[in-house]
């Protein structure tokens, strides 16, 4: 009888300032979507991804923290027992890139160097804009000894190569990083935290996005709305299941 390994888990946080982009880079990870109405994560947000990767499977937490200043005391918490720290700059931003050093640190500080950290400048769609170059932030990488790779969450530009960058880091994945792209598959599960209702939307909304029946389509919406009579049949059957178990995981 085959032996079944034990899923493992990391967990990741992204760190940086307010607006720089780490919930639009996870988006994008996540859904391969782009929302382009800002609207600033309140608190934590946690999202899980399955990926399996050849011959093994792997689940990656995702912890989106908030950049705004009166929420900075939440987030050593969640760094404290993280296997990878990814620091979020704007680089059309230069003040979030001159930040960065305070988010290493604060890394550091919680974790020593028991953490893999990854330095990311995103929104390179910004072309005209740009304030830092790819050449200062390979630099300060390498004054810190940690990772670097320049992303565009809007353009989907850089995104997947950039969690395979932070899966063959992973402790016991040295050989990943000969993994080619079509090798590598991965499914996403739910949204909790703080965002737990809006990410149990995001489930179901996902199902409904995957049916053939047209019954069920735009059904977020009218949900909202108050105007959703949910079809009769499988489909129903399982949107039902999957309301009740996410519920209960929420403990909503």
């Amino acid at each position: 009888m085959a032996t079944v390994s034990p899923l493992a888990k990391y967990k990741l946080v992204f760190l940086g300032d307010q607006s720089v982009g780490k919930t639009s880079i996870i988006t994008r990870f996540m859904y391969d979507k782009f929302d382009t109405t800002y609207q600033a994560t309140i608190g934590i947000d946690f999202l899980s991804k399955t990926m399996y990767l050849e011959d093994r499977t792997v689940r990656l937490q995702l912890w989106d923290t908030a950049g705004q200043e009166r929420f900075r005391s939440l987030i050593p918490s969640y760094i404290r027992d993280s296997s990878v720290a990814v620091i979020v700059y704007d680089v059309a931003n230069r003040q979030s890139f001159l930040n960065t050093n305070r988010w290493v640190e604060e890394v550091r500080t919680e974790r020593g160097s028991d953490v893999i950290i990854v330095l990311v400048g995103n929104k390179t769609d910004l072309v005209d804009k740009r304030q830092v170059s790819i050449e200062e932030g390979d630099a300060k990488s390498r004054e810190f000894g940690i990772m670097f790779i320049e992303t565009s969450a809007k353009a989907g530009f850089n995104i997947k190569p950039l969690f395979r960058k932070i899966a063959a880091a992973l402790p016991g994945m040295e050989t990943l990083s000969s993994t080619k792209q079509e090798d590598m598959v991965d499914f996403t599960e739910y949204n909790s935290g703080i965002g737990c209702l809006n990410g149990l939307m995001m489930v179901l909304e996902e199902a409904c996005f995957h049916s053939n029946d047209p019954s069920v389509f735009g059904w977020g919406d009218k949900l909202q709305q108050g105007t959703y009579n949910p079809p009769s049949g499988p489909f129903s059957f399982l949107v039902a299941s999957v309301v009740l178990s996410k519920a209960e995981l929420l403990g909503l």
